[in-house]
């Protein structure tokens, strides 16, 4: 099948890019699906502006880009379990997601990709980080390479216990939190694109396995610090019926805290993932 020529025009140096010209409301031909997924392999995370989505074409959209899954600490939407509320209300200091990560590195299975839908916005503010862990090793040394190709990761869910939201913090049924773990290579393959990209992250990442939290900490500071360095990035302003996707498998982000006294309110469904190798 010849994928269609999109309008697609790039935001940064290092990764992202807007496509233009396509209403994701409407049943889209297969080609241009395969156009906005081979975007997606391209440029890492696209975005979408001006889309007027209802839940159900949301959900309809994402199924044709993979298998929607439900995320395991916050209940979806009323009759939507695959679509969670990321909230941030004006008396709330605390974001949901504020510190650089990959979704949910603490599943054995984590995501492959992950769609976020404006809802309701701030003024100003609430804008979204995204860096390019491809890039982030492939500008490590040879030797840095070397080592890190020996090491596996421990993600914990409980680790980002400073960045969450009130909804995530609280189990829905009020039983205790359960805490989910995950052991991952630092450097994975793309299943796609055959490429490596670095796998650990500041907010899932406890230590290297087989390792102490002490002995482990140098390190893991380093490439935290390595992997989300400016021009590894790039910034996305959102606007009403802005949507933006993005490669778990290569992607980190990070939203921006910087609206207190405001409402931010977005929808997000993530894509089954395959095991990290």
């Amino acid at each position: 099948m010849q994928i269609q020529s999109l309008d697609i025009r790039p935001i940064s140096g290092s990764l992202g890019a807007e496509i233009h010209g396509i209403d994701l409301a409407q049943d889209l031909p297969a080609d241009t699906v395969l156009g906005i997924r081979r975007a997606l392999l391209d440029h890492l995370v696209v975005f979408f502006r001006g889309q007027d989505l209802t839940s159900e074409r949301f959900l309809g959209f994402s199924r044709r880009l993979g298998t929607p899954i439900e995320y395991p600490f916050v209940k979806g939407i009323d009759g939507y379990p695959e679509i969670i509320a990321v909230t941030k209300l004006p008396h709330q200091t605390i974001n949901f997601g504020g510190a650089w990560h990959s979704d949910t590195t603490y599943l054995p299975e984590p995501p492959m990709a992950t769609l976020l839908l404006a809802q309701e916005l701030p003024t100003h503010g609430g804008d979204t980080q995204f860096a390019n862990q491809y890039l982030a090793y492939e500008t490590l040394s040879d030797e840095m390479k070397r080592i890190l190709g020996g090491l596996r990761g421990l993600s914990r869910s409980d680790k980002a216990e400073a960045s969450r939201t009130r909804e995530d913090r609280a189990r829905n049924d009020g039983s205790p939190r359960t805490v989910l773990s995950a052991e991952h290579p630092v450097v994975r393959t793309h299943p796609e694109t055959g490429r490596k990209a670095l796998f650990v992250n500041i907010a899932h990442t406890v230590r290297f396995v087989g390792m102490t939290d002490e002995e482990s900490a140098p390190l893991l500071q380093f490439l935290w610090r390595h992997q989300t360095r400016p021009e590894l990035t790039c910034r996305f302003r959102w606007t009403a019926g802005s949507l933006a996707i993005w490669d778990n498998r290569c992607v980190q982000h990070s939203a921006v805290n910087d609206y207190h006294g405001q409402t931010r309110v977005m929808h997000r469904i993530t894509l089954a993932g395959d095991k990290p190798v």
